[in-house]
């Protein structure tokens, strides 16, 4: 499976009464993401995906985003915690393609 690693801005989303932290795929990895998707979609468009930053990896879905022209990834409060991270910091990130 494509692994893709890049750096990104944390940014913080709040509404229907939650804050999630997210960050935002760069757009060239993203349509190469787009591209490898083939059969029935995922509800929402929903992309699996394992995630390293820094020391933690974890498997979790990123979403597209017509806002962002992209696709936003969450960072759960353990792992921004663990590695240090809030929103407005940036990270190194490694997405691998779980099922693309």
């Amino acid at each position: 499976m494509p692994d893709y690693l890049f750096d990104a801005v944390l940014w913080r989303w709040t509404g229907n009464g939650a804050a999630w932290v997210f960050l935002t795929v760069p757009e060239d990895i993203a349509d190469q993401v787009e591209a490898q998707q083939v059969g029935p979609g995922r509800g929402f468009g929903a992309v699996k995906v394992r995630v390293t930053i820094g020391s933690s990896t974890w498997d979790t879905s990123m979403f597209p985003s017509q806002e962002h022209a992209s696709y936003i990834l969450p960072v759960k409060a353990p792992v921004r915690r663990k590695e240090g991270l809030d929103a407005g910091d940036t990270a190194t990130v490694r997405i691998l393609l779980i099922d693309p």
